[in-house]
C-alpha cells in the first residue's frame, strides 16, 4: 500500500456481525495466503525531519467521513451516549494532570511527575472499551490510564499526594498506580518493565480459560508504552512469547516522538514501530493518536482479536505531549514549530467540534461535562490535602517478603520506629 493511499481504517468495524464482504482491518498472518507480513492499512504522520520522515499528513475524521458513509447509512462514528463517555474520560485526564501541575509547584508533590496532557485520545479511545475485569499495564505516565480504568480521583490524587489513602497507600507515588479492584496491575517507572508484566497476566486469561476450563474468562491485556521503550530487549521478547502462544493482549505503543529529548526519529533505524508487529507474526497498525475516533475504531479490532482467541496486535498510535517530559523538564529541545503544530491538533477540541457539528451534544451539555469534572478534581485535592501521612510502621510494609534481620529488630519492633533509622533523611 502506498503512503498516498486513502486511509480505510476508520469503518466500524461490527464484530459480532458477519464478515463476509467487509474486508478486516487489520492484515493477520495467521489467515493469509499472502508472503506479505505486513500492515494493511496504516496513517502517515505528519513527523518531519532532516533525516527521515513519514511523507503525508494525517487525515482528519471528518475527511475520511466526507469520503466514505459507513455501509448504515449514517455518518456516524459514535452514538450520543458514547461520545459523552469519551468526552467526559478525556476532561478528566485533562483537568487532573492540570491540577497535578499546580499541587507540584505547591510542594504537595515530590520527585519525578510525568502528564499525559495531549495523548488522552489513546488512553480513552483504549480503555474505555475494556470491562472491569481487563487488565491494564502503565508506565510512568500513569495517572489517566488509571483514571479512565475507573479508579477513583481521589486515590489517584491521594497517591500523588503520598497519602494512605491513595491507591497504594501512598506507597507507589506518581509513577505506580496500582488498583487490584480494577485490574490496573501497575505503572512502572523503568521503561519496558511493564510488558513482560502485561504478557504473564495474558497467559493467565489464556491459562484460566485453557487449562482451567473457565469458559466466561474472555480477559484481555493492554499493555501501554513509549517509542524509547521499542528499542529495548523485553519488548523483542514479549512480542515473541505472545505470537508464539497466541495470547489475548494489545502491544499499545504511544509514540509521542520524543524519549525524554531525544527524537525517536534520531533514535531508531525504521521509525515505524508497527512493522515490528508482522515481523513476529502479529497484525500492526499505525494510527492517528490525537483522535480519539480513529484510535476507538482501531482498539475495537485490536481487542475483538484478543477477545475471540486470534492472538495479540501491535498498535502505534502517534501522539504528542504537550508538556515536558516530566514538570522537572524545561522542554527547551523540542521545536516550538512542532509543538505548535500537535497544539493546533488537540484531541479534546477535535472531539468537542465533532460532538457539536454531527448534533451529537450541545456546548451547554459539554460545558456542564467540564464544570462537573473541575469539582471531581478540586474534591480530590481536598481529599487528598486533608488524608493523613502514612504510619513510620508503614515503611518497610510491601518492600520485603520477609523484613526480620533488616526491619526488624532484636526487640521484635520495626527498626523504622527507632527516630535515629531515617535520621537525615526527608520527612516520612
Amino acid at each position: 500500500m502506498s503512503l498516498s493511499a486513502s486511509p480505510k481504517i476508520l469503518q466500524p468495524l461490527l464484530l459480532n456481525s458477519p464478515r463476509s464482504n467487509q474486508k478486516p482491518l487489520f492484515f493477520d498472518p495467521f489467515r493469509s495466503t499472502s508472503n506479505f507480513l505486513g500492515s494493511r492499512f496504516r496513517f502517515p504522520s505528519i513527523s518531519k525531519s532532516t533525516t527521515r520522515s513519514r511523507s503525508s499528513p494525517v487525515v482528519a475524521v471528518s475527511d475520511v467521513v466526507k469520503e466514505k458513509k459507513l455501509k448504515s447509512g449514517s455518518n456516524l462514528l459514535i452514538t450520543k451516549e458514547e461520545g459523552l463517555v469519551l468526552y467526559e474520560d478525556m476532561i478528566l485526564g485533562r483537568v487532573f494532570e492540570d491540577m497535578c501541575a499546580q499541587m507540584y509547584y505547591r510542594g504537595k508533590m515530590f520527585g519525578f511527575v510525568h502528564l499525559y496532557n495531549g495523548q488522552e485520545a489513546v488512553s480513552t479511545g483504549f480503555i474505555k472499551l475494556l470491562t472491569k475485569r481487563d487488565t491494564v499495564v502503565s508506565t510512568y505516565r500513569d495517572h489517566v490510564h488509571a483514571l479512565s480504568k475507573g479508579v477513583p480521583a481521589r486515590e489517584v490524587m491521594s497517591e500523588l499526594f503520598g497519602k494512605t489513602t491513595g491507591c497504594c497507600r501512598g506507597q507507589g507515588g506518581s509513577m505506580h498506580m496500582f488498583s487490584k479492584e480494577h485490574n490496573v496491575i501497575g505503572g512502572f517507572a523503568f521503561i519496558g518493565e511493564g510488558i513482560p508484566v502485561a504478557t504473564g497476566a495474558a497467559f493467565t486469561s489464556k491459562y484460566k480459560r485453557e487449562v482451567l476450563k473457565e469458559a466466561d474468562c474472555e480477559d484481555v491485556t493492554l499493555a501501554f508504552f513509549g517509542d524509547g521503550t521499542c528499542n529495548n530487549g523485553q519488548f523483542f521478547e514479549c512480542l515473541n512469547m505472545a505470537a508464539l502462544w497466541k495470547l489475548p493482549i494489545v502491544f499499545v505503543v504511544e509514540n509521542n516522538l520524543w524519549a525524554i529529548g531525544m527524537s525517536h526519529l534520531r533514535a531508531t533505524s525504521d521509525p515505524e514501530i508497527w512493522k515490528k508487529g508482522p515481523a513476529f507474526g502479529m497484525p500492526g497498525v499505525h494510527v492517528d493518536g490525537m483522535d480519539v475516533l480513529k484510535v476507538r475504531e482501531v482498539a475495537k479490532e485490536a481487542i475483538g482479536r484478543a477477545r475471540r482467541g486470534e492472538g495479540p496486535t501491535l498498535v502505534e498510535c502517534e501522539t504528542y505531549r504537550f508538556r515536558g517530559h516530566s514538570l522537572a523538564d524545561p522542554d527547551e529541545l523540542r521545536d516550538p514549530a512542532e509543538k505548535a503544530r500537535y497544539a493546533a491538533r488537540d484531541p479534546i477540541a477535535a472531539l468537542k467540534k465533532y460532538l457539536v457539528e454531527k448534533n451529537l451534544a450541545s456546548e451547554q451539555e459539554l460545558k456542564a461535562i467540564e464544570k462537573r469534572i473541575d469539582e471531581v478534581v478540586e474534591e480530590a485535592v481536598e481529599f487528598a490535602d486533608e488524608s493523613p501521612h502514612p504510619a513510620r510502621s508503614q515503611l518497610l510494609e510491601n518492600v520485603f517478603a520477609d523484613p526480620k534481620g533488616f526491619g526488624i529488630g532484636p526487640d521484635g519492633k520495626y527498626r523504622c520506629e527507632d527516630p535515629k533509622f531515617t535520621e537525615g533523611t526527608a520527612h516520612v
